[in-house]
């Protein structure tokens, strides 16, 4: 546990981005600015000041939220944070079968399978022609990415089926039921991204955001919606989340 004098460390808070580091914590966990207020007994509105950096916590208050996520002082003080850089050397990755099968319609590889804590899941994809089914029809919780690479792919998305071809790109709602589907004589290769924070809980924090400093509402960015699972738990029948 750190020890410092009250006054020195709260004057030094402001230097060291304080509500930043809450920020990353709370978004890691998918927690909304509500939910930490009902864990630190701070109001939400104060928790989002802080977190854009207008108001200053005293260490009391700071100890609480550190408490939450099962941290020390020390974490809010430390001068050199460490930054993630992983690099997945096509040698090093592996290629999986969709599951459930005899024969598999398509084939994947984790992109980012090495990232702890990593903030989305990405995945590179080669559904194969003529197997006309594809992937089955899912849906999860966030949001996809999709950039087709190679090939023709056949995309549905809730009742509506779509025609990609390479160099088209789609970002949709991953709550509405979807499947994928090679539609041409040759391989679809894609890359897949997904994010998996609820949508609502996204809307939550930016109304706060926009509510109290609107000026902030330009760093809020796609890199800060906070995947839940991991590669290998979130696969179920072979593709990302729950394809």
């Amino acid at each position: 546990m750190l020890h410092a004098d009250g006054k020195a460390a709260e004057s030094c808070i402001a230097e060291k981005r304080i509500g930043e580091r809450i920020k990353h914590l709370r978004l890691k966990r998918s927690m909304g600015l509500v939910e930490l207020g009902r864990h630190t007994g701070l109001s939400a509105s104060f928790l989002s000041q802080l977190e854009t950096g207008r108001i200053v916590p005293t260490l009391r208050n700071l100890a609480r939220i550190a408490m939450v996520f099962s941290k020390d002082l020390s974490y809010f003080f430390d001068l050199k944070p460490q930054t993630v850089f992983r690099i997945h050397r096509v040698k090093d990755r592996v290629r999986l079968p969709q599951t459930g099968v005899t024969d598999p319609a398509y084939y994947f590889e984790s992109l980012g399978y090495m990232v702890p804590d990593r903030q989305l899941d990405p995945y590179f994809a080669e559904f194969l022609p003529g197997k006309g089914r594809g992937s089955r029809a899912h849906q999860h919780v966030g949001c996809e990415f999709l950039y087709v690479l190679g090939g023709a792919l056949e995309i549905q998305h809730g009742e509506t089926k779509y025609h990609m071809e390479a160099g088209d790109a789609v970002y949709f709602d991953a709550g509405t039921t979807h499947s994928y589907a090679c539609s041409g004589s040759i391989s679809a290769t894609v890359v897949i991204v997904t994010m998996q924070q609820p949508a609502t809980a996204l809307s939550d924090q930016r109304g706060h955001e926009a509510h109290t400093t609107p000026n902030k509402m330009q760093n809020l960015t796609s890199v800060e919606l906070r995947t839940k699972t991991v590669a290998g738990s979130a696969m179920k029948n072979g593709l990302p989340a729950t394809q």
